[in-house]
């Protein structure tokens, strides 16, 4: 099934399976011949932390992140590693910015 995920940052969106992280969603997802690349990209293992994200809205599955990155704290606050989200239902997501993910 696939699911609407919009970034609330910028008015864009993509479509995502549920087998598909929100990463791997947004990489296959193009506009005419060009992919979308609004969230930041790192390792795609839950690792660097780069792709960090606050869902505002909507259902969703986490795998395991790391807790150097988001803490028990920022999980209760909706914010994740996209590359270890997997949507379940339509999601708005905000995009941190680097400073913030870098934090």
């Amino acid at each position: 099934m696939k699911h609407c995920i919009t970034l609330v940052n910028s008015d864009e969106g993509f479509s995502c399976r549920e087998d598909q992280h929100l990463l791997q969603g947004m990489q296959t997802f193009r506009v005419g011949k060009q992919m979308l690349n609004a969230i930041a990209v790192g390792c795609r293992g839950g690792g660097c932390g780069v792709c960090r994200i606050r869902v505002g809205s909507g259902e969703y599955l986490t795998k395991k992140m790391s807790l150097k990155h988001i803490c028990e704290r920022d999980q209760a606050r909706g914010i994740v590693l996209a590359c270890r989200v997997y949507p379940r239902s339509d999601l708005e997501i905000h995009v941190l910015p680097i400073e913030e993910t870098l934090s």
